[in-house]
């Protein structure tokens, strides 16, 4: 249902979304999602803890690293996926898009928080502190300060077109941090590790694995996010039905 349209009574628009509502269950794919989300963060956990080697100078702490990158990974994608959903929305002026948009917000959000909270307690034991204004860690905190402004503005200015439209403004900003995060230790010096291609194997493929499960929980929650936000706009819809 596009936003623009106003053409249609509150009466016709609320028994459409309705319609939308009426199955309420999950569906298959989130169901099979959340089963391989299960299974692959059991596998995650044992690689971590037990298949991949202890690191020689980091020692234990190092193990930290897999669940650090897997949720900065999931924090950039999500607002890559943000700022296309965004564009996509104010093309099509659709709103199933910006409920998308929406959902990556606050998915990517949590993640990028965690990754966060992780990398201060592996750079404590490591560096000695909690934080050190290093480019790449810089540069993650404006990424995470832009996704808590987009959050607070999308909420402050509600479900408008011009809520939309700012919304996607700051998206594609945001989305130009992306490469900058990654290209941070290349461009300047800084204490972040960046020869991840060069880890052992065993170390590797936990790595690709923890990042496979990730990404499908990622892509799980998503859809449940999608799902509440369908919900939110029936109930504030119904809400104005019933105020007339």
């Amino acid at each position: 249902m596009a936003l623009t349209d106003h053409t249609l009574p509150a009466e016709r628009k609320a028994a459409r979304v309705a319609g939308q509502e009426r199955d309420t269950k999950l569906p298959l794919v989130s169901l099979v999602l959340a089963g391989l989300s299960l299974i692959g963060g059991l596998i995650s956990a044992w690689m971590i803890f037990l298949y991949a080697p202890t690191d020689a100078l980091q020692k234990d702490p190092q193990r930290i690293f897999y669940l650090h990158l897997a949720c900065a990974w999931v924090g950039m994608l999500a607002f890559v996926l943000l700022a296309v959903t965004s564009i996509v929305a104010l093309i099509r002026r659709n709103e199933r898009w910006d409920w998308i948009s929406r959902a990556n917000a606050e998915v990517g959000a949590v993640f990028l928080t965690i990754a966060l909270v992780t990398g201060s307690l592996w750079g404590r034991p490591i560096w000695g502190a909690w934080w050190v204004w290093e480019p790449k860690l810089t540069a993650t905190l404006i990424m995470w300060f832009m996704y808590i402004g987009y959050l607070m503005l999308r909420s402050y200015m509600g479900r408008t077109l011009d809520s939309m439209r700012v919304g996607a403004v700051m998206a594609i900003l945001g989305a130009i941090d992306v490469p900058i995060i990654y290209l941070a230790v290349n461009w300047w010096r800084g204490q972040h590790p960046t020869q991840v291609s060069q880890l052992p194997p065993e170390m590797l493929l936990t790595m690709l694995v923890v990042l496979l499960t990730f990404t499908i929980f990622y892509v799980f929650l998503v859809m449940q996010v999608y799902q509440l936000q369908r919900l939110q706009t029936l109930a504030q819809r119904l809400r104005l039905l019933v105020m007339r």
